[in-house]
């Protein structure tokens, strides 16, 4: 596995990769409005906190090439800046993170991103291996619990165990192992889907980590701008997505199966097309 992660990063050039900023600044703010990703500040023991908007992140602004780019610009300043900077500042060494997923909004329709979500999961799989110490499900609709429900079984023990669905926005809960400065958006109110919405995110670039106006998205942008040979556009880097392993094949086959599942059962007669080309 390590010798195909080395070979991975060399053929697609990853270490460069911080070097080469997405450009115009509307496209990089396109994608940040449709793949909703940012960091709301670090749990009590110093882990970074990743928040993502799985339930209403579209994909729909720019070509899957973008949307991995820039997937992999933020593990590798995860990697390379965040962690570091909190080993440091923590005075312990840290390397994880903890991710607050919030499914807010999750459709049918997600099923057509299935490829592209897919393909960022063996990226991770394989070459970020057991970089997020939990992942906290939020907000979660009952197509989620439905999938949930068939999809637990057919993950090793290892990472059912990262997994936590958490009541509603699941604030009091992260409340005990983060301030609440450090909890996203959409956790800071009580209830289910409260201020959950990419619609009503309190209407500030300093509460909305997603926003390309968070701290979060000027400091790595401006440090790909900063690293960067030339900012002149240069269109997308196109790197090889690796082959997902079996685990991984079956595991998408039985989301796909279930979501078409409640989708008959709803009555949804319309055809979900599989995109990411």
């Amino acid at each position: 596995m390590l010798i195909d992660c080395l070979n991975w990063r060399v053929q697609n050039e990853i270490d460069d990769i911080l070097t080469k900023p997405i450009t115009p600044t509307d496209v990089y703010r396109a994608i940040r409005n449709s793949q909703l990703v940012g960091t709301s500040g670090n749990t009590k023991e110093g882990l970074p906190v990743i928040a993502i908007g799985a339930g209403l992140s579209t994909f729909d602004n720019a070509s899957i090439n973008y949307y991995v780019q820039s997937h992999i610009q933020m593990n590798e300043y995860r990697d390379r800046v965040m962690l570091p900077r909190a080993t440091k500042k923590y005075g312990r060494y840290i390397g994880t993170c903890v991710k607050i997923l919030d499914m807010t909004g999750l459709r049918l329709s997600a099923l057509n991103q299935i490829k592209l979500l897919s393909a960022i999961s063996t990226i991770d799989d394989l070459n970020y291996p057991e970089k997020t110490e939990t992942y906290y499900i939020v907000n979660a609709p009952y197509i989620f619990s439905s999938c949930w429900k068939v999809v637990r079984p057919l993950l090793q023990e290892r990472t059912r165990k990262k997994v936590r669905l958490l009541s509603g926005s699941g604030r009091d809960e992260l409340l005990k192992i983060m301030d609440y400065e450090s909890l996203p958006h959409f956790c800071r109110s009580e209830g289910s889907g409260s201020g959950s919405s990419r619609h009503s995110r309190n209407g500030t670039a300093l509460s909305d980590c997603y926003s390309l106006d968070h701290p979060f998205h000027q400091q790595l942008y401006n440090y790909i701008k900063d690293q960067a040979i030339s900012v002149a556009p240069t269109g997308s880097v196109h790197v090889d997505f690796p082959e997902p392993d079996a685990e991984d094949v079956n595991i998408a086959q039985t989301i796909e199966s279930e979501f078409q599942r409640i989708g008959n059962q709803n009555g949804v007669c319309h055809e979900l097309k599989i995109t990411g080309d």
